[in-house]
């Protein structure tokens, strides 16, 4: 008798990101951008299982955030995402975020 494969699948990459904008006067423009392009094209891509934007209110018992937007992309397949993110359309979103945001920082997390 034969038993099936075990399926141990890769848990789920999340990339936290956290930026400023250049220009924090273009706030409600990049926001609008955010809701009409980013969330929903990236959102949609294959490998991507989820996608959120936050707005930083601040510190934990005070204080100024030092970040003003912080983007949570839930990934089930990294390299799915690599092929997913070098599409035209990805780049072209890509090629608008970094229009707005001001040298964002990309963390990998894995879920301990």
């Amino acid at each position: 008798m034969r038993l099936p494969r075990p399926n141990f699948e890769e848990p789920a990459v999340t990339l936290i990101v956290l930026f400023n904008l250049k220009n924090p006067a273009a706030a409600a423009d990049y926001e609008r951008w955010a809701r009409e392009v980013d969330l929903p094209t990236a959102g949609a891509l294959p490998s991507v299982e989820r996608f959120e934007l936050l707005k930083a209110k601040g510190l934990l018992g005070g204080g100024a955030s030092p970040y003003q937007y912080v983007e949570i992309i839930r990934v089930k397949d990294m390299a799915r995402f690599g092929v997913d993110v070098a599409s035209a359309a990805m780049q072209r979103v890509a090629a608008q975020f970094q229009e707005f945001a001001d040298n964002p920082l990309f963390l990998l997390t894995d879920p301990l």
